[in-house]
């Protein structure tokens, strides 16, 4: 019985612990281009239009940048398309960054929303606008015709090749 009400009351306390910690804090994402950094898919300089800038970060340190949220896309499908990156499989990924279309702030990609069909065009044609919360993609869909709000893991590789024109 006293086994039974200490459990309980340890359970109780570390609940309640929990509430009151601070929740985790979000991890702040830097893009870190220069001049001279070109998209890996388009080679593109992606310092011209630093709306659309994506980064995907390595566990091995290395870091690949694209001009927009559908290059970075393509690359995360078929990485061995690029085999001289050395990604060998979705675990060699650390961090997949893109741009917040609307406020410029690096976010995490696999959070981010992304808006299909807008009449917002990127340096390579029709994209995906990238958004960090949902909110702000569904007005920005409506406000610029956007046909479809996707989550990352929700964008199908055939997506990306109907917007390469790639059918």
């Amino acid at each position: 019985m006293i086994r039974l009400f200490m459990g309980i009351c340890l359970t109780v306390s570390l609940g309640l612990a929990s509430s009151i910690l601070p929740p985790k804090a979000k991890q702040t994402y830097v893009m870190d281009y220069t001049k001279e950094t070109r998209c890996l898919v388009r080679n593109f300089f992606v310092y011209k239009d630093p709306q659309w800038v994506g980064k995907i970060e390595l566990k091995n340190g290395k870091k690949v940048f694209f001009s927009s949220p559908k290059s970075l896309i393509e690359f995360y499908h078929t990485p061995g398309k690029w085999f001289d990156v050395g990604v060998k499989s979705e675990k060699d990924f650390k961090d997949i960054i893109v741009t917040d279309y609307l406020t410029m702030k690096p976010i995490n990609a696999k959070d981010a929303f992304y808006i299909y069909g807008s009449r917002a065009t990127s340096p390579s044609g029709d994209d995906l606008v990238s958004i960090e919360n949902e909110k702000d993609a569904k007005y920005f869909a409506e406000k610029y015709s956007g046909k479809r709000i996707f989550k990352f893991n929700e964008i199908p590789e055939a997506l990306i090749r109907l917007i390469n024109g790639r059918i």
